[in-house]
């Protein structure tokens, strides 16, 4: 924490120095309406030169360091006993104390092989909270995603700091009703993506693995956020005050069965890795590598890129890298929620999230108000979230629509990337929404796939409000892009 000699000023300070760039183009308001609509109200299908702000995610859009760079420059091609791959193996035994990885090419490739070895018809996958490929890769084996979320993560404003701990208690009771059995494994996501990248406590992973191996339940945990994750355990845990980020990363490695990770998020970079101490569980999954991804030392990732993730993976440990993301995001939390805009609260990991059943109260969900905010937000600044709501989620089996539980917009935060300049902008665009959100109305399906919809379907509007919307900025802003 840097202080300011002038309270006022206090904002978060960046620790590192920009020293590439890459041109921006904001659109005049009616061409923005043209390429939402053109895209079907999803901000999937918009186009990069079309945006200003790209807040749809972070994974993979972060920007890599000066050494994530230079490492790229010594990468050895081999396809086997490539030196590349011993020094990414060597990376993963500093950061997690781990000695056996499976390369993959981004997470949901080693969602893909887990599902794989360990999913079979009729049994049980049990989380904390799903996320979206995470799930269809359970659902394709045949089985089912259990959600555990202790009840305070789905509260969209608390002061609880972990909302996204484990309820404990119906996770013992959940294995015990359906048998070790037919659980598949335990599934701990560190920083949920779908509930706002609320964290999750060191406690309670740690709890989570104790129940596990009490009952002979696989434990498995998703590192992609880890991160954010342990930013927030080091500035709101107790116990992990004096502890180092590797000592953090290594306990957990030492309790859970198997760690994954995208390195899109872990580690600044692509791909992505499976590691555990646990030989035979790597033995277990290893032939799923060359079917799907490519040889045991490059896992469909190209080479230059294992070296910038190896990079990543050390910096991944840095407390003045780690804590970009965090610290941003609450800055904008709080810009937002002074302000009277309904956000999850306390700032989690990933990006802000707008809590858009109480933006736009008056769209139900089967006009899918997270969908819309993101399209009115395109609108009004050429910003582009993603929509983490009922858009999401997937249709029953008999067709019915399952709602989600929160209708959130994600405005990710891509490390190391934007401006303080630009997060204020974000802001005063998402106020003059807020401001202005009785325009805002519903959307409908033109294009809705069976799967991963929110990937490649397409809406319309209801109505004509968007029109309004860009009537009212013109309004508001005059001749102002």
């Amino acid at each position: 924490m840097v202080k300011f000699y002038q309270s006022e000023n206090q904002v978060p300070l960046e620790m590192h120095k920009v020293r590439v760039v890459q041109k921006l183009t904001l659109l005049p308001v009616e061409e923005r309406l043209k390429k939402i609509q053109e895209a079907g109200n999803n901000t999937f299908l918009l186009q990069n030169k079309d945006i200003y702000m790209d807040m749809l995610t972070d994974s993979g859009v972060n920007a890599m360091s000066d050494r994530q760079t230079a490492a790229m420059h010594i990468a050895d091609d081999s396809y086997a006993g490539s030196e590349t791959f011993n020094r990414f193996k060597v990376a993963i035994k500093e950061v997690f104390g781990t000695d056996h990885v499976l390369p993959a090419h981004q997470g949901r490739a080693c969602e893909n092989i887990l599902a794989e070895a360990f999913v079979k018809p009729g049994m049980v996958a049990i989380m904390n909270f799903h996320f979206t490929t995470t799930k269809a890769h359970v659902t394709r084996c045949g089985g089912e995603v259990l959600e555990l979320v202790d009840k305070k993560g789905l509260l969209p404003q608390s002061d609880d700091p972990f909302k996204g701990d484990f309820d404990l208690e119906a996770l013992k009771k959940t294995i015990e009703e359906y048998g070790p059995e037919k659980v598949a494994y335990v599934r701990i996501e560190a920083g949920t993506n779908l509930i706002g990248g609320q964290p999750v406590s060191l406690a309670n992973m740690l709890a989570v693995a104790d129940i596990c191996h009490d009952y002979g339940v696989l434990s498995v945990l998703d590192a992609s956020l880890l991160q954010d994750n342990v930013y927030f355990m080091k500035t709101r845990e107790a116990q992990c005050k004096y502890m180092s980020t590797k000592e953090i990363y290594h306990l957990l490695a030492d309790k859970v069965d198997l760690i994954y990770f995208s390195a899109r998020k872990l580690g600044f970079a692509r791909g992505g890795a499976i590691t555990s101490h646990n030989s035979e569980l790597i033995k277990s999954m290893m032939e799923y590598i060359p079917l799907y991804e490519g040889f045991l030392t490059y896992g469909g990732i190209d080479v230059r890129t294992i070296e910038s993730i190896t990079e990543g993976l050390y910096e991944s440990l840095d407390m003045d890298y780690i804590s970009h993301g965090p610290e941003f995001i609450a800055y904008l939390v709080k810009e937002l929620d002074d302000y009277g805009v309904p956000v999850i609260k306390p700032a989690g990991g990933l990006g802000a999230h707008l809590n858009c059943s109480e933006i736009v109260p008056n769209v139900p969900h089967n006009q899918y108000p997270a969908a819309a905010v993101g399209a009115a937000l395109y609108i009004a600044g050429g910003i582009r979230g993603m929509e983490r709501g009922t858009v999401s989620e997937q249709r029953e089996p008999d067709g019915t629509e399952r709602y989600a539980e929160l209708e959130l917009q994600r405005l990710a935060m891509p490390r190391r990337v934007f401006t303080l300049s630009q997060v204020k902008y974000c802001a005063d665009r998402v106020k003059w929404m807020w401001d202005n959100r009785d325009i805002i109305g519903g959307l409908q399906w033109v294009e809705e796939p069976k799967v991963l919809r929110f990937f490649f379907g397409r809406m319309k509007e209801i109505g004509h409000w968007q029109e309004d919307l860009v009537a009212k900025f013109r309004e508001d802003f005059g001749d102002s892009l």
